[in-house]
């Protein structure tokens, strides 16, 4: 055996060269019985042979379990943190919003023409440094509805040549035989309610420039489409838009038309670029014209701060936690299995590949 396995190594000996019936050729007659030779390139021993060094990480209990605790502590600082680092203010009003005499009907109040302005008292806890993102929060509206994610027309809100292209919008996908610019369930269902803030009798300006992601309005909504026919028809489901402003700046449409997946969705109305400081009290005074009541719905008010991964979000923090809770699980499964049934270990030494040299 060991004869054969020198014959082999000599035969492929390295360099060897490309050209034929040179110094680098290796006559193979003595182990194929032919006078056949073979030409082999020189790619380099180490590449050739496998012989790079390398290193493979040995699995052992103590370093799982390390692991294991590091991940637990990481995700559970990570999700605990984020937590507690914003400051985030919510008021409810779908309710306090109704007068008393009409609370028993609220869906007869919303579709009347009374005037439906309200006022609210916020009190600011802790510092609040801008940017301040406004946002408003819709409970029990189900924006995945498969019907309804399909009505909208994207080729229409991106050119106006394809104006007419309102199939999948019905059924608002024309007016009086004329198309509807946007067309679609979506953007005639546009959040309406409107907020003003007060602070000390002096009012806070609320930027909503900037609020919808750019790749939205750059790619998505064009600039040369304007809104035509736009909640002209007898049942108005939410805002109206200014038909002088093209959908690429229509922000508060871009950010609406943006679903959500869950039925319990926040979505961004604008930023306040002042800071606000401990006891502040902000005089809210909004307009509750959207219509929740209709399917039990409940709409919020949300002021919030944002870190460097954005505004607050309770599903972050609690998967993040999860997860950790997840590793410390496996932690304890580990150790346990570990301390009461050991597994007899290997020794790591002899885990490593050794050339058989001449002699040997």
């Amino acid at each position: 055996m060991e004869t054969l396995y020198k014959k082999c190594r000599d035969a492929l000996s390295w360099p060897f060269t490309s050209s034929a019936g040179g110094p680098g050729d290796v006559e193979m007659s003595h182990l194929l019985g032919t006078d056949d030779r073979i030409n082999i390139v020189d790619v380099g021993p180490s590449f050739s042979q496998q012989n790079f060094p390398a290193y493979e990480l040995i699995l052992t209990p103590q370093r799982v379990i390390s692991t294991f605790a590091f991940l637990t502590l990481v995700f559970i600082a990570i999700g605990v943190g984020f937590a507690s680092e914003d400051v985030q203010i919510v008021d409810g009003y779908e309710t306090d919003c109704i007068p008393e005499q009409y609370r028993s009907d609220k869906v007869s109040y919303m579709q009347s023409s009374g005037n439906k302005t309200c006022y609210r008292t916020l009190k600011v806890s802790k510092r609040m440094k801008k940017p301040i993102c406004v946002y408003y929060q819709v409970e029990n509206f189900f924006q995945n509805h498969l019907r309804y994610v399909k009505s909208r027309s994207d080729q229409q809100l991106k050119d106006p040549k394809y104006e007419n292209e309102v199939d999948a919008c019905k059924p608002e996908d024309k007016t009086n035989g004329k198309p509807i610019v946007p067309c679609g369930l979506i953007a005639w269902s546009l959040f309406n309610d409107t907020y003003k803030f007060f602070r000390d009798e002096q009012q806070l300006a609320v930027n909503k420039r900037g609020i919808a992601w750019k790749s939205d309005r750059e790619n998505n909504f064009g600039k040369n489409v304007f809104p035509k026919n736009f909640q002209n028809s007898t049942l108005k489901g939410g805002a109206s838009l200014n038909a002088s402003i093209p959908l690429s700046e229509q922000e508060d449409l871009i950010v609406w038309m943006k679903t959500a997946a869950l039925p319990t969705f926040k979505k961004l109305y604008g930023k306040i670029e002042v800071d606000l400081e401990p006891d502040d009290v902000i005089q809210v005074i909004l307009e509750n014209n959207y219509n929740t009541y209709s399917f039990n719905g409940k709409k919020k008010l949300v002021l919030s701060t944002t870190s460097w991964i954005g505004g607050r979000d309770v599903l972050d923090n609690l998967c993040f936690i999860f997860g950790g809770l997840c590793f410390f699980l496996a932690v304890a499964l580990t150790s346990v299995q570990f301390c009461v049934k050991p597994r007899i270990l290997g020794d790591p030494s002899y885990l490593q590949w050794t050339l058989i040299e001449d002699g040997t």
